[in-house]
């Protein structure tokens, strides 16, 4: 099978570890343009009310002295840290969390990605990546594209999970959220939601996913 091709993001969608637990083989997409709303700097979850959005924010080109009319690699946007964001985002993590049955069991791992100040978002991103793959105890081998290749012929182009304004016909099978007795089951959240609360289940349900048409 060949390698999927998926970007480093913000803990990424279910659908996206979905395609990298499947293939065992995945490439992350080191040299492509930044884009908004996606899960670049975004992730969606689980609170009180409903399907909560927690975004990074990240500085404008104008304010780095870049042409707007030129597009910003990913690699080169800088986290606008001068806002408060990463106490707000894991308040949040918490105030949905905290009575899920795994929470607590990863907290002490992930509260450090919320005290550590970070300048680009993409080397953030990656160590969000490298806390879910040891959540779910897989191997790890970060490999990375070199160049931008529109139409590459040696990965399946899973890039466009990375929108997330677009479902991707990916239906999640269907497993216990914490507020699912009051809003229903969510679709696809970020997979932060499936790790608190699936644990060490979380591998195996990734795997009896379905992601047509890419994996049956």
């Amino acid at each position: 099978m060949k390698p999927v091709l998926v970007h480093p993001s913000y803990f990424g969608p279910i659908s996206q570890w979905v395609a990298m637990v499947k293939s065992d083989n995945f490439i992350f997409e080191n040299e492509d343009n930044y884009q908004k709303q996606t899960y670049r700097n975004r992730l969606y979850i689980y609170d009180a009310n409903g399907k909560l959005l927690l975004n990074i924010p990240i500085k404008h080109s104008s304010a780095l002295g870049i042409n707007t009319k030129e597009k910003q690699r990913y690699r080169d946007v800088q986290i606008e840290n001068d806002f408060d964001w990463q106490v707000r985002h894991w308040r949040a993590l918490k105030a949905s969390y905290q009575t899920s049955p795994f929470f607590e069991f990863y907290e002490d791992e992930l509260n450090p990605l919320y005290e550590k100040k970070f300048k680009f978002l993409m080397d953030f991103n990656y160590h969000c990546m490298e806390f879910v793959a040891d959540c779910l105890q897989i191997d790890w081998q970060i490999k990375r594209t070199s160049e931008f290749i529109l139409q590459p012929k040696e990965q399946v182009d899973l890039r466009p999970l990375v929108n997330a304004k677009e479902t991707h016909g990916f239906e999640n099978l269907v497993y216990t959220q914490v507020f699912d007795s009051k809003k229903g089951f969510l679709n696809n959240l970020s997979i932060l939601d499936l790790i608190f609360n699936e644990g060490n289940s979380a591998l195996s349900y990734l795997q009896e996913q379905k992601l047509e048409p890419y994996f049956t």
